[in-house]
């Protein structure tokens, strides 16, 4: 028997075929497009290129496999969390997607957050302080920008939704994803009446049902299961890209942390019970299992090495070997890495910043080596937060494209001073979707299945784990001290998009 996981992330989306005993057999890609000509601190996608994506990679996977499609038994979606797709009546998305990396919407978080009576009252409230990118502060958008095409508005999903929608049918939402919205109190998982009324007192009509995780969402639909060849399929409930990297990175217990470098940057880790940031800076989400998931998210960290790839022309190969080429701390240059805006630090409206060049900086390596560092030290901001809450991991392990860069898990290890594991899986989120789906599975057939107990003996560490250089502890943590200074410095001086 066979489960497939797919992750319809920011920049495409992978498809895994997956055995019970968590080995992937075959894999599948297929990228995605933007919308284009947006206007600075938008970013849309057509949730109609999700699905071709979803048939591409399916297929690619599948193929891959040389199985027979009838011995895949259950199918789990990961997707891009705060999205906002909104359906009319015939189940059709009225107009593109606004993504999770959206800040052209900070006006509306402030109103929701100045509603609900200030960040203070919102942690009381719902656990947490909306941020910009939040699924809320979306929906505020179409009602005051758009509101012929709010008028239409009879279904609002998230994009791991929409396709498990496409899939089955079935409109729902689990509460991990849903945790990601601003609409709930994570304490009590379930909605607020407060944050609604902050946007529509009668939006809760137009919200799904919210499902524990371990409930499946049922069956694929008979058309999309005879495109593949497949029989009967269930689909578990999915969840966010973060919740559904956690279980492939088998963060279902105590004690361990995930570092997911991404388009964006997260650090995760399980908890059993609630877990509520005071001053609002790490997210108290739920997680895709039925526990929490302590969140910190950045919104920039590929994008930043991308973007310098696609500007000198570069492959993976020859960026990292640039960035070796200069020494740690990058001889004191700084790259503030917020080209997107900012999250964690609070700051939507901050522009990308290199601080410190010179004659003996102002080249390509030291820019390199410099962006890099500049993305964990974000990172490096709120896990300092973290602990400071008591999250102690004893070990992070790394997943997402950056976890490939040797030099980028050092500077991890050595800011965080934290062992970094690397995954024999890299692409968590898509085998994590696999796992969950197997763990519905085997709660349906057999009455119980225990989550932790599956990851443990499925999700496998790598050969390679990072230890953290004790020599260079206290030179990253200087570094760390002036990087924060740096950016509260420069706060007042980024002009709103």
């Amino acid at each position: 028997m066979y489960a497939v996981g797919i992750d319809s992330g920011t920049q495409g989306t992978k498809a895994l075929v997956v055995d019970f005993a968590g080995k992937v057999r075959g894999r599948g890609y297929a990228p995605h497009r933007f919308v284009r000509n947006l206007k600075p601190g938008e970013s849309e996608q057509d949730p109609r290129v999700w699905i071709k994506a979803i048939n591409d990679a399916l297929s690619e996977a599948l193929a891959s496999s040389r199985i027979d499609p009838r011995a895949v038994v259950a199918l789990g979606v990961s997707g891009q969390q705060h999205g906002f797709v909104p359906l009319d009546a015939a189940g059709r998305p009225i107009r593109p997607a606004k993504l999770w990396n959206d800040t052209s919407t900070a006006p509306e978080t402030e109103e929701i957050i100045a509603s609900l009576g200030g960040k203070s009252a919102c942690i009381r409230k719902l656990g947490l302080v909306p941020a910009v990118g939040f699924t809320a502060s979306k929906i505020l958008w179409l009602k005051r920008r758009e509101p012929r095409n709010y008028s239409r508005l009879t279904t609002v999903l998230l994009p791991h939704n929409y396709l498990n929608f496409h899939l089955t049918g079935e409109a729902a939402m689990e509460y991990g994803d849903a945790s990601g919205t601003g609409f709930m109190d994570i304490r009590r998982r379930r909605w607020h009446p407060a944050a609604l009324a902050a946007v529509d007192p009668g939006l809760i009509d137009h919200l799904p049902p919210l499902r524990h995780p371990e409930e499946p969402l049922g069956y694929i639909r008979k058309a999309v299961a005879s495109r593949f060849g497949f029989g009967r399929v269930l689909v578990s409930s999915g969840g966010g890209d973060n919740m559904m990297g956690a279980i492939g990175t088998g963060n279902t217990a105590p004690g361990v942390c995930t570092l997911s470098l991404g388009t964006s940057g997260t650090i995760y880790a399980y908890v059993p019970e609630p877990f509520v940031d005071p001053a609002g800076e790490i997210a108290p989400f739920c997680d895709s299992t039925g526990g929490w998931l302590p969140l910190l998210c950045t919104m920039n960290v590929t994008n930043t090495t991308e973007a310098f790839k696609s500007l000198l022309k570069l492959s993976n190969h020859s960026l990292e070997a640039l960035a070796a080429r200069a020494p740690e701390g990058s001889a004191g240059l700084l790259f503030l890495p917020f080209i997107d805006g900012e999250r964690v630090p609070v700051l939507p409206h901050a522009r990308g910043v290199f601080f410190g060049l010179d004659r003996a900086t102002f080249g390509a390596s030291h820019m390199a080596r410099s962006i890099m560092e500049g993305t964990i030290l974000n990172l490096g901001y709120g896990f300092a937060r973290m602990r400071a809450l008591g999250l102690e991991p004893s070990e992070i392990r790394a997943t997402g494209g950056g976890s490939k860069s040797r030099t980028w898990l050092q500077i991890a290890a050595d800011v965080f001073q934290t062992p970094v594991a690397v995954l024999a899986e890299s692409e968590a989120a898509a085998l994590g979707a696999a796992l969950q789906a197997i763990w519905s599975y085997e709660r349906e057939s057999a009455g119980e299945s225990d989550i932790a107990a599956l990851t443990a003996r499925t999700v496998r560490l790598g050969k390679t784990t990072i230890k953290p250089r004790k020599a260079f502890a206290g030179h990253y943590g200087e570094l760390q001290e002036r990087f924060n200074r740096l950016w509260k410095t420069l706060a007042p001086e980024f002009p709103p998009r």
